[in-house]
């Protein structure tokens, strides 16, 4: 089973891509071995429907990587380079994980999934209150639509088959 989870704050402008993308993967359809779902910022949620036990993770969000707005990018995470746990003593906001944090838990948790893959988008503004996403990032949504659809059928093939 491969768990496709969108992540961003709806309310941060281009942060709210994810969830698009996860709307129109659902309006396309997936197969019945793939979930897709927006845990929004809930963090500790994904935190804990990973730790359920899939074969794969695709982590959907925007990343500034210095380029283009709307630019895709496809990162493999090698577990690796993720820390387990979570300091002693330091808070967890169960609505605040960024996808790192929730890694790291998963990691110190041991429900760390066979592969884990990022497929996300340079952002325009994510800094201040505003709905709605700019531009050029509403026009890599279907881009990355296809993008996570391949990126599934890849993990479909290799991951678990």
């Amino acid at each position: 089973m491969i768990l496709v989870a969108a992540v961003g704050n709806l309310w941060l402008g281009d942060d709210g891509f994810a969830g698009e993308v996860a709307k129109r993967l659902r309006e396309r359809g997936v197969p019945e071995d793939v979930a897709v779902a927006d845990f929004g910022t809930g963090g500790l949620d994904l935190a804990y429907e990973v730790m359920r036990g899939y074969d794969a993770l695709v982590l959907v969000d925007v990343s500034r990587q210095h380029g283009e707005p709307g630019t895709l990018y496809v990162m493999e995470v090698d577990p690796d380079t993720i820390e387990a746990g979570i300091e002693d003593g330091a808070m967890i906001d169960p609505h605040g994980m960024d996808p790192q944090t929730v890694l790291r838990f998963v990691k110190a948790t041991g429900g760390w999934p066979g592969k884990v893959v990022v497929v996300a988008c340079e952002p325009d503004q994510v800094e201040e209150v505003s709905l709605g996403l700019s531009p050029r990032v509403e026009a890599a949504v279907d881009r990355a639509v296809d993008l996570v659809v391949e990126t599934v059928e890849e993990l479909r093939c290799t991951s678990y088959r």
